[in-house]
C-alpha cells in the first residue's frame, strides 16, 4: 500500500495540471476569420489548443492562469510566407559564402528565428538556404531553439548559372559544378531529381527560380530560366509527394509559365502582365507579393559599393516595382498571401509590410488576414492554424490599440504565444 500511494498522488497531481486553464482576456479579438473586430473576448486554452472562446470576460477557476490584455488587440499568430532564415544581406555578405561554415550559419539562424518570433510570427515558409533551414526546423520542434515554425524548400532549384545556382559570381575551381543534388537541374530528367533530392533531404515544399534574380551575381533579373517541359517536371514530381512549388519570378514569361504548368505560389512578380493576372485567377494562383524586399533593394543600392556592379542595376529597376504590381494583382482579385523575404532586410521587421500593402488599398483587415488564415490555407494547414478558433493550435499575438486604426502598430508586437507557450509578455 506504501508504495502505491506515490504512484497514486502523482496520478492525481497530473490530473489536476491537465485540468488547468489560461484564460486570455483580449480588450480586442481579431479572430483571422469575421471581418469584424470584437470586444471584450475571452480565450480559453487547454494545453496547446484553444479550448473555448467566450464573450465577456470570464472569471478564472482555481488553479488557472489569467492572462490580462484588455487593453490589447489580439490576433493568430501572423505568418510570413517568404523568409530565409539563415542569411541577413548587409554590405559585406556576398563574402560570407567563402567565410562561413555551416556552424557559423546554423548560429546566425537561430538568432533570426528568435527574432522572428518576437516579432509576432509563429509560422513562417522558408524558401531557400544551405539545409540548415531543415536543422533548425527540427531543433525548434524539439525545444533545442526558440523561433516560429518552419515549413521549407531547403535549397531552391535553379539553372545553371540562374538564379540559385551557388557558384555564380565565383572563380572557376572554387566550387565543384552544382547539379541536382545541389539545387542545379538543366532537362527534365534532371528536374525530376532534385525535387526528390530536396524531399530526401526533408523539404515541406519545393522553389523554384523561374526567372532571373536582382541578388544573384548573375546577368539579368527577368528573363526565363525554366522551359515548360522542366517545369511541369517538377510540379509532377513535387505532386506526386504531396508537396507544393512555389516559383520566385520577376519576369512575366517565365512567370507565365509557372502559373500555366500549375505553381501553387508566385513570388514577388514583379513585371506580371493583365494576361497572367487573368491566368493566375483562373488557375487559383496565390501571389506573395515581398513588397519589403523590392524597397530594401532599391535603397541599399544607392549606397555606393554595397551590391556588386551586376547587382545595383537590377535593385534599382526592378525593387522600385512590386509594390504598384502588387496594387494591381489585389485589385484585380488575386489571392494574396503575406510574405516579405526577410533576409533581404533585416529579420524582425517583417510588419513593415502591411503598411506598404495598406498603402496600395488594401484594408488593414484584408491584410491581416493575408497574414493569417490566407497563409494557413497557402501551406495546406488551416485546419490548425491561421486563426483563432475552438480546436486549433493556441498562436496568439497581440498589440496595444487597435491595428484597424493603426496597422503600423503591428512592429511594436507585446504579446507571443505559440501552442500555448508565452513567448513574450510586455
Amino acid at each position: 500500500m506504501i508504495r502505491i500511494l506515490p504512484v497514486l498522488l502523482l496520478a492525481f497531481l497530473s490530473l489536476q495540471l491537465i485540468g488547468q486553464k489560461t484564460i486570455v482576456h483580449c480588450g480586442g479579438l481579431i479572430d483571422g476569420v469575421s471581418n469584424e473586430r470584437m470586444e471584450k473576448v475571452s480565450v480559453v486554452i487547454s494545453g496547446k489548443t484553444i479550448a473555448a472562446i467566450s464573450k465577456g470576460f470570464i472569471q478564472p477557476e482555481d488553479g488557472d492562469q489569467l492572462i490580462d490584455l484588455s487593453d490589447h488587440t489580439v490576433m493568430p499568430g501572423l505568418m510570413d510566407m517568404h523568409v530565409h532564415i539563415e542569411s541577413e544581406y548587409s554590405k559585406g555578405s556576398y563574402i560570407n559564402r567563402y567565410n562561413m561554415d555551416p556552424a557559423d550559419v546554423a548560429f546566425r539562424a537561430a538568432h533570426y528565428a528568435k527574432t522572428t518570433l518576437m516579432a509576432g510570427f509563429t509560422t513562417v515558409r522558408d524558401l531557400g538556404g544551405s539545409g540548415v533551414n531543415v536543422s533548425l526546423r527540427e531543433a525548434i520542434k524539439r525545444g533545442l531553439a526558440t523561433g516560429p515554425r518552419i515549413y521549407t524548400s531547403c535549397k531552391a532549384i535553379a539553372i545553371t548559372g540562374g538564379h540559385g545556382d551557388p557558384t555564380n559570381g565565383a572563380k572557376t575551381g572554387i566550387f565543384d559544378f552544382p547539379g541536382p543534388e545541389k539545387g542545379v537541374a538543366d532537362g527534365p530528367d534532371e528536374c525530376r531529381k532534385a525535387v526528390r533530392q530536396q524531399v530526401k533531404n526533408g523539404a515541406d515544399l519545393i522553389k523554384i527560380t523561374a526567372t532571373g534574380g536582382v541578388l544573384s551575381v548573375a546577368r539579368d533579373g527577368f528573363r526565363p530560366q525554366f522551359s515548360e517541359e522542366e517545369i511541369e517536371a517538377i510540379i509532377s514530381t513535387a505532386k506526386d509527394f504531396g508537396i507544393s512549388v512555389a516559383a520566385h519570378a520577376h519576369g512575366d514569361e517565365g512567370m507565365r509559365r509557372a502559373v500555366a504548368a500549375g505553381i501553387t505560389s508566385i513570388e514577388h512578380g514583379t513585371l506580371m502582365t493583365e494576361e497572367t493576372i487573368a491566368l493566375m485567377k483562373k488557375m487559383g494562383t496565390w501571389y506573395v507579393p515581398t513588397i519589403s524586399a523590392g524597397k530594401a533593394v532599391a535603397d541599399s543600392a544607392l549606397v555606393r559599393g554595397y551590391f556588386p556592379p551586376l547587382v545595383t542595376p537590377k535593385a534599382l529597376s526592378i525593387g522600385p516595382q512590386i509594390q504598384s504590381t502588387f496594387g494591381r494583382a489585389y485589385r484585380a482579385g488575386v489571392k494574396i498571401a503575406f510574405g516579405t523575404d526577410a533576409g533581404v532586410f533585416p529579420h524582425g521587421k517583417n510588419a513593415k509590410e502591411f503598411v506598404y500593402m495598406t498603402e496600395e488599398g488594401m484594408s488593414a483587415m484584408e491584410a491581416i488576414q493575408s497574414a493569417t488564415m490566407n497563409g494557413a490555407q497557402l501551406l495546406g494547414v488551416a485546419e490548425n492554424l491561421g486563426s483563432i478558433e475552438k480546436g486549433k493550435l493556441a498562436d496568439l499575438v497581440a498589440v496595444r490599440g487597435n491595428p484597424l486604426d493603426d496597422i503600423s502598430i503591428l512592429m511594436d508586437m507585446a504579446f507571443v504565444m505559440k501552442e500555448g507557450t508565452v513567448y513574450k509578455n510586455e
